[in-house]
């Protein structure tokens, strides 16, 4: 585990456009930042700009709502367009009430809207846009940092965050949906405590503890500050990305 960190939101990324070049992007802006990588630091992007580089747009206009997204959004007093695209980025509705959907994401994630956004998204008001999730946001990490460490030299470890509440706490924060060079989910049953006495069920979310300590200087709103540099974690290498991190169903008592 780590005694310190130091985080730096990184200034000058600009508005992404579908087929922009993160790694490129990144690179600028560390510059002007006079900020450099080193080995092993940890860089947080937004799932905004990856997204946005990936073009996950869906048009209101190009939907044709089926009955069931009809429903769901008389229920929920939505766009019933909007609740198409929900449906389809979706596996089970879970909960629902006035202006929130509770989903399980395709991808897994159990949170509010699948993860589809407005906010910080330029848009046509005669065809509105929304922001989807990124297809594979383990790949997308993983291609980034290889691409990084073609470029630069240095391996690096990537983190795409985005927010989410819990179904015990008020309020949202950060959270990995996506990793590449590090160990998600550090399983440390067997390990001793301070009296000696052997942990059982302890398990870090080492991906959420950062994704969450780099959303608190990212900003929820108009800071645009869609990426953060961490120095001084200490990581344990994998490839697994952060699939671990999500509770396997069975478990969820929440359901």
């Amino acid at each position: 585990m780590s005694s310190s960190l130091v985080l730096h939101a990184v200034p000058g990324i600009p508005m992404v456009e579908p087929g922009d070049d993160l790694a490129e992007l990144i690179i600028a802006a560390l510059e002007g930042a006079e900020l450099s990588l080193q080995h092993d630091d940890v860089l947080v992007l937004a799932q905004k700009i990856v997204s946005k580089a990936e073009g996950r747009y869906a048009y209101l206009n190009d939907i044709e709502p089926s009955a069931q997204a009809r429903e769901l959004a008389e229920q929920c007093d939505k766009d019933p367009r909007h609740m198409q695209v929900l449906l389809n980025e979706s596996r089970e509705v879970i909960r629902r009430r006035p202006g929130v959907v509770i989903v399980e994401h395709v991808l897994g994630y159990v949170h509010a809207n699948a993860g589809i956004d407005r906010s910080n998204i330029r848009s046509d008001d005669d065809n509105p846009r929304l922001l989807l999730l990124p297809e594979n946001p383990d790949r997308s990490a993983a291609q980034l940092r290889d691409t990084l460490k073609a470029r630069l030299g240095l391996s690096v470890n990537i983190v795409i965050n985005d927010s989410a509440g819990r179904a015990w706490r008020n309020g949202t924060l950060g959270f990995a949906i996506g990793t590449a060079g590090f160990e998600a989910l550090e399983n440390r049953i067997g390990e001793q405590d301070l009296y000696g006495r052997p942990l059982e069920v302890t398990e870090v979310a080492v991906a959420d503890e950062l994704a969450a300590a780099a959303s608190f200087v990212m900003g929820q709103g108009d800071e645009a500050l869609p990426l953060v540099l961490i120095r001084g974690a200490k990581l344990r290498p994998s490839s697994d990305g952060s699939k671990a991190l999500i509770r396997e169903r069975e478990k969820d008592m929440f359901r």
